[in-house]
């Protein structure tokens, strides 16, 4: 049985350097986006981060109404076919000298296989100073006491004191002997 290419055979579909990106950008920040169209704060993200924006020519300004007019009325969001006339809007104003077709490719190039840039996330400091606080091994007094000897806090029991149910006295240093004496039955001479 050969069933190379007939009715329902699964073939895949070739996805563009450009439509790539256009993915990872449209589902940036969004647990439920699916990728399939993108948000205007994800496509001045776009923008920005691939450098369509300049500055001169091109601003955030420009960004927002190119997003505002290529998408429909009603719509929060723009499909890829729409962020590709999007595209050739804002490469018509960016490459002046350019015919709008190589404007187009210029800003497709740009934005080809590039990811959305997280900064601005804090990350954690490994200096001196914090490393010599939070050393376990070096705390003093009561302090010393909320940590065995690996370094990890006992929890309660390192900052409440655990009130002892023995029926001993504190400090009594033969504590749990009484049973080993009683069970020793007494051997009586005959």
């Amino acid at each position: 049985m050969n069933v190379d290419g007939g009715a329902g055979a699964k073939t895949p579909v070739e996805i563009t350097a450009l439509e790539e990106s256009f993915r990872r950008f449209a589902i940036h920040g969004d647990t439920r986006a699916t990728g399939r169209d993108m948000n205007g704060k994800n496509w001045s993200k776009l923008c920005k981060d691939c450098g369509v924006i300049d500055g001169k020519s091109i601003t955030l300004t420009d960004v927002d109404i190119v997003f505002s007019k290529v998408k429909n009325k009603t719509a929060r969001t723009i499909t890829y076919s729409q962020f590709k006339e999007a595209l050739a809007e804002l490469a018509g104003k960016r490459f002046k000298d350019k015919s709008s077709e190589d404007a187009a490719q210029e800003v497709y190039r740009m934005i080809e296989g590039k990811s959305p840039v997280i900064s601005g996330v804090t990350k954690a400091v490994a200096s001196p100073t914090v490393s010599r606080l939070t050393d376990t091994t070096k705390f003093t007094g009561s302090h010393k006491e909320r940590f065995d000897e690996t370094g990890r806090g006992k929890g309660k029991a390192g900052r409440v004191e655990m009130v002892d149910k023995s029926g001993y006295v504190s400090g009594y240093k033969h504590a749990g002997s009484y049973e080993k004496k009683v069970s020793k039955s007494p051997q009586k001479p005959m």
